[in-house]
């Protein structure tokens, strides 16, 4: 009972040292980014919601019970991050935690996806962080403070029909881990959160889909488990408190780790086996993108006429 107590109290503790400061999280209009900004928003944090739809932002940002600010941005811009970086050390000091949160994901075969929006994919989910990265790094240096890369279990093992997200939550992965051995110099403690089936409107469809559908049926009962965002938020503000090097949500993902090299043939193994029972116009089918905030981001991008040459056709 008194150890109990004790780690209750050192909790209790450390997120009161979090009272005040500031945190960033991007894509934080919908979904796991939303809920974990009124998660560090009740423990007292002045938050900065980052993302592309402003209106859902602001909606997010009335709801927070503490100070807060938002910024409508595009991730792979990195003037306009450098511009939201230097509005909220303006408005509210420092960045004490900064969440690389905003992701998309496209669905279907990779010869006919548009390559533009393959590329788009890589470039929110990894070279968004990056540019995240870049644009606070300088304020996380000056309060010592706590970056956390949002990966997947994506990264464990490939699905087919997803290869841009699967890759660029790799992608994320190994960046975060070469950035944390950077930055630990300077005080700055760099985590990766491994979420696995999580209820955003990313994946509302992701059973429509026959192969998908396999890959998702042949995982044990516990691991077929959708998990409300609500929930993750509050598994990603515990590793935020205790400046955690890995977040997993669920919790069971860890004992994962020394089982992962086995993930990748043995997905490959049950996709190759899926992929062989269905017919050429089902393997053909093309989901797009995928929920709501992709949309959002998909419809911005082409809107401004930078969507790139086509590989394929437009979902």
């Amino acid at each position: 009972m008194r150890a109990a107590s004790a780690r209750a109290t050192a909790v209790e503790d450390a997120e009161a040292r979090l009272a005040g400061r500031v945190a960033v999280v991007t894509g934080a209009a919908r979904g796991v980014g939303e809920a974990l900004t009124r998660r560090l928003s009740a423990m007292g944090m002045h938050v900065a919601l980052l993302g592309r739809e402003e209106e859902t932002l602001r909606r997010a940002a009335a709801r927070l019970p503490c100070p807060s600010t938002c910024v409508e941005v595009d991730v792979t811009d990195p003037a306009g991050l450098g511009e939201a970086a230097r509005r909220v050390a303006a408005e509210f000091g420092p960045a004490s935690v900064v969440v690389a949160n905003a992701g998309i994901a496209a669905g279907g075969p990779f010869t006919q996806t548009e390559a533009g929006l393959w590329q788009r994919v890589i470039d929110v989910n990894l070279v968004g962080s990056a540019n995240t990265a870049r644009a606070f790094l300088p304020q996380l240096v000056s309060t010592r403070g706590y970056f956390l890369q949002i990966a997947s279990t994506a990264a464990f093992g490939a699905a087919p029909l997803m290869s841009a997200y699967c890759a660029s939550k790799a992608g994320a992965e190994s960046f975060a881990q070469a950035l944390r051995a950077e930055v630990e110099p300077q005080g700055v403690t760099v985590g990766i959160a491994y979420l696995h089936w999580t209820g955003t409107d990313m994946i509302a469809g992701i059973d429509d889909h026959p192969v998908l559908r396999a890959l998702r049926g042949h995982q044990p009962a516990f691991a077929r488990r959708v998990h409300p965002p609500e929930q993750v938020a509050r598994r990603l503000a515990t590793g935020v408190v205790h400046r955690a090097h890995h977040v997993y949500a669920p919790p069971w993902l860890r004992w994962c780790r020394p089982l992962r090299p086995l993930f990748p043939p043995l997905v490959a193994r049950i996709a190759r086996r899926e992929m062989r029972t269905l017919t050429a116009s089902v393997r053909g089918a093309d989901t797009g993108v995928l929920g709501a905030g992709g949309r959002a981001d998909w419809e911005a991008f082409t809107s401004a006429g930078r969507s790139g040459p086509s590989g394929g056709r437009t979902p």
